[in-house]
């Protein structure tokens, strides 16, 4: 008897109006999605492919997460090999080897000063691990009274209350604004199209917006803030690139101030800017940081939280069989996404992936900047595999041109981008060529040449 599941798939012929109205769908404009569906059903390399055989070159890592390239078959043999013999197992008061193997391995991937691993399933999972992690060490160390967290306008830390209470989306957080954190204020983003338009790599002008970190301790006195959390690249944003400096200034206040310095590594983990962290590139070294997405290329959902030396040892108090951190998710560690994991570093390591950003990267730099002078860009900005085109809105209609861009690039141009506002974002899957940095851009340059 063969009784192994037979794929499901979902023909054009079968995408009734009834048949797509089940799944509401995240961040998404479901009406005009249902309406003219983007579908894809399968994926190899660099390639989506829809129901109907059309392929579709992703310029975005499916989102974000991608790194390793589509359905590659030495992760997929691992975790249908772990599916098949442990499907299943607590990381609540119990183990299993892979996790302790995968901690190992970040670890040393990470380097000094970080010595501990905390698994959660997904960047929002991550950063409200990691907001817990310092709210707690805190309180651990006698500082109980350090509760303040400080996030950043314009920041996507993640949709868990504390994600959005830290973040700068106001569409995150508004029709949620009373149920938000209290205690939460906000450093100033670092995006100024006057000073910095069309810069390649980091921006020179904008280091002392750091120094808002200083207003805000003699606000509200350094001894009541337990964290400053920023992304090193605000990715959802628009991809908003640290000015030089602006990091190492915001190291060395909360250093100063005893705050410790998150930083949400969710996009910017696993290569994407060059090296396997972006601390690792830009030099400011947090004490926490926050990963996802890449740590198995987005096969199985996954984030994880590393922290420095001595944070884990401030919590390893009192009774041995006591709980030390009351905190924990039911597939924290899980088996299948462990095992995807290591695999997909074996994929990094075996073809040089979490370097391959810096020496791509000048090249990317020229396709994306061949666009300047292209109707309507007002900014294109770069570093690492990312990148954004920003467009100017339209009056009284702000997102519009780059949601059509969006949707011409899928159907006209067999192209997968992503957009907010009017930002067009590239994070393509670290396999690229350079043949495929060309297709991306040429044909990006077809399609806004057509939007009015």
């Amino acid at each position: 008897m063969n009784d192994r599941a037979q794929p499901h798939t979902l023909t054009p012929e079968g995408l009734t109006p009834e048949g797509i109205s089940s799944f509401w769908m995240p961040f998404t404009a479901n009406r005009q999605f249902k309406a003219r569906p983007r579908l894809v059903s399968r994926a190899e390399g660099m390639y989506y492919y829809t129901p109907e055989g059309r392929q579709i070159l992703d310029a975005t890592a499916g989102l974000w997460c991608v790194n390793a390239g589509h359905c590659r078959k030495p992760i997929v043999d691992a975790i249908a090999q772990t599916a098949g013999s442990l499907d299943f197992a607590p990381t609540f008061q119990m183990g299993h080897p892979l996790a302790f193997e995968l901690s190992q391995r970040l670890v040393e991937l990470a380097g000094k000063p970080f010595s501990q691993v905390f698994f959660t399933n997904s960047g929002s999972e991550a950063v409200d691990s990691a907001l817990k992690i310092a709210l707690a060490y805190h309180r651990a160390n006698g500082q109980g009274q350090r509760t303040r967290l400080i996030g950043r306008e314009r920041g996507y830390n993640g949709v868990g209350f504390g994600g959005i209470s830290v973040g700068g989306i106001a569409a995150n957080r508004k029709i949620f604004s009373g149920a938000l954190l209290p205690s939460v204020d906000h450093l100033p983003h670092t995006h100024n199209l006057a000073k910095n338009a069309f810069s390649q790599g980091q921006p020179a002008w904008g280091a002392d917006l750091a120094d808002e970190l200083e207003r805000l301790v003699a606000l509200h006195d350094a001894s009541t803030i337990a964290a400053v959390i920023v992304e090193p690249v605000s990715g959802s944003t628009g991809v908003l690139v640290p000015p030089v400096g602006y990091l190492q200034r915001l190291r060395e206040i909360c250093t100063k101030h005893g705050i410790l310095l998150i930083f949400d590594e969710v996009i910017t983990g696993f290569g994407r800017i060059g090296e396997p962290f972006g601390w690792q590139r830009l030099g400011a070294v947090p004490d926490i940081f926050t990963t996802a997405k890449g740590i198995n290329s987005g096969t199985v959902p996954m984030g994880a939280v590393f922290t420095r030396e001595g944070i884990y040892d401030a919590f390893m108090q009192g009774p041995e069989t006591a709980i030390e951190f009351f905190h924990g998710y039911t597939y924290s560690g899980h088996p299948l996404a462990c095992a995807a994991a290591l695999a997909t570093l074996d994929v990094y390591r075996d073809e040089g992936l979490l370097t391959r950003a810096a020496e791509l990267e000048s090249y990317w730099q020229d396709g994306l900047h061949s666009l300047k002078g292209v109707r309507n860009v007002i900014d294109l900005r770069n570093l690492g595999l990312m990148g954004a085109i920003e467009l100017q809105s339209r009056p009284g209609a702000v997102g519009a041109r780059a949601f059509e861009a969006h949707v011409k690039a899928f159907f006209d141009e067999n192209l997968m981008v992503r957009y907010t506002g009017d930002i067009i974002a590239f994070s393509p899957p670290l396999i690229i060529t350079k043949a495929q940095i060309d297709e991306i851009f040429g044909r990006l340059r077809r399609v806004l040449e057509t939007i009015e």
